[in-house]
């Protein structure tokens, strides 16, 4: 569905230092680090040709990055353990809890899923959509 999703930062190596071992914990590879531009990406193991990618970096127009209100990207965790580990990582990395890992059934049965901001303000999730 997606080709890349791209999440602006104003700190690029603080929110690298943030993301580095979030994507390992996530089991996604890096792709490439681009220090002069600044930007990075990590890509979806296992396809064909490494898309979709998550990638970090200032914005292209050169403005502050500014957090959006409503925008979330959520990464896929095979198993509950691995949001509760993702939650509990980002948040020794700086980020703000914005859900407690838990059953969220209003989405549906097996929706468990947890919420954060990154160093930067971003709203991120990580959600598994299997039963334990």
């Amino acid at each position: 569905m997606f080709s890349h999703v791209f999440v602006g930062v104003s700190d690029f190596e603080r929110a690298l230092a943030f993301y580095t071992p979030l994507m390992a914990c996530l089991g996604l590879p890096p792709r490439f680090c681009d220090h002069g531009r600044p930007w990075a990406g990590w890509q979806t193991p296992g396809s064909a040709n490494g898309r979709p990618l998550f990638l970090i970096g200032r914005p292209h127009d050169g403005q502050a990055h500014l957090p959006g209100n409503g925008q979330m990207p959520a990464f896929l965790a095979a198993d509950r353990a691995l949001v509760d580990a993702a939650h509990a990582l980002a948040l020794r990395l700086g980020g703000r809890c914005e859900g407690p890992p838990g059953l969220r059934p209003d989405y549906h049965p097996h929706y468990y899923g947890a919420y954060f901001r990154d160093t930067e303000g971003n709203k991120l999730g990580v959600a598994c959509h299997t039963a334990q």
